[in-house]
């Protein structure tokens, strides 16, 4: 392979329970240029269910041979791509036309790891998310999650770096990798929504206890983290908020309090607390955030 190859590889991570959803993410890969190979990964489920599921389009469908889970299903799919390029896919999400010749374009001047802008589509309503930035940096994404920085936007050079398969229950997965990246060389970002993210199909909404479990784990594996203000107040507020969202008032005011003192002005902090007495339901205030384009 050499750095001018830039024919890309496609991996679709899948467990099969969408299929009209998946179709329609194949369909917005194979219309884009440079594709030449699309891998669908079973997770869990059967590999020939999946297969009935794409009948009649160009791809190959294996089963998860690595770790089960969202990132052993990257991982296999990677491994499977003898392309230049490789790139994610959600079977939730679609790619915009356009997306990968913007892409390859900044990969051609130089980036070995691109990402682009996104529209997240919630309750009928699509609110388009972008970087205001050509690149995106490690200071960046330690800062704020950056949610454009998304799986479904990530091409990289086939063999330069790989999904961390120890991510509990597959959570922030996508933002470990994309840290490790900037933290080589920033992130070239094609800004402007070239891929309709669907908040409304994650696996990952309600399973607070993962969502706890991967917040620390980014904090050990990012101390720095911990050391911008900003960053920190933004990661203490969501396990705040997490322990809220399980009734565990006691753990909820206790992150709450380290949000406040690391950022007073954090927001996740009152809004944990009010999960936490009960005046507000996890669930509404993530419905409210997600038609705003924005998560917890």
């Amino acid at each position: 392979m050499t750095a001018s190859d830039t024919s890309v590889g496609v991996v679709i991570p899948t467990r099969g329970d969408r299929a009209e959803w998946l179709r329609e993410a194949v369909r917005g890969v194979l219309d884009q240029e440079h594709v030449r190979d699309v891998v669908v990964v079973a997770d869990g489920v059967d590999a020939l269910a999946v297969a009935d599921q794409v009948d009649g389009l160009p791809v190959r469908v294996l089963p998860n041979r690595l770790s089960p889970g969202l990132p052993g299903a990257r991982n296999t799919g990677i491994a499977a791509c003898a392309t230049g390029l490789v790139a994610f896919c959600d079977d939730d999400d679609v790619w915009l036309p356009g997306k990968l010749a913007a892409q390859v374009a900044a990969m051609d001047a130089g980036a070995w790891f691109a990402s682009c802008g996104i529209e997240v589509e919630y309750g009928g309503r699509v609110v388009p998310r972008t970087a205001g930035t050509a690149t995106v940096t490690a200071a960046d994404l330690v800062r704020s999650r950056m949610v454009m920085v998304h799986s479904s936007t990530f091409l990289f050079r086939r063999g330069a770096i790989w999904v961390d398969e120890s991510a509990p229950g597959g959570q922030n997965e996508d933002w470990d990798l994309a840290l490790r990246a900037a933290k080589r060389r920033p992130i070239a970002c094609a800004d402007r929504p070239l891929v309709r993210v669907r908040w409304g199909g994650s696996h990952y909404a309600g399973r607070w206890a993962d969502r706890i479990a991967g917040l620390e784990w980014m904090l050990t594996r990012h101390p720095e983290l911990a050391d911008d203000p900003r960053g920190a107040a933004r990661v203490y507020g969501q396990l705040a908020f997490a322990h809220a969202a399980l009734r565990r008032r006691r753990a909820a005011a206790r992150w709450a309090a380290r949000t406040i003192a690391a950022r007073p002005a954090e927001p996740r902090a009152p809004l944990a607390l009010a999960v936490a007495t009960g005046l507000l339901p996890a669930s509404v205030v993530l419905s409210l955030l997600h038609h705003r384009g924005h998560g917890i």
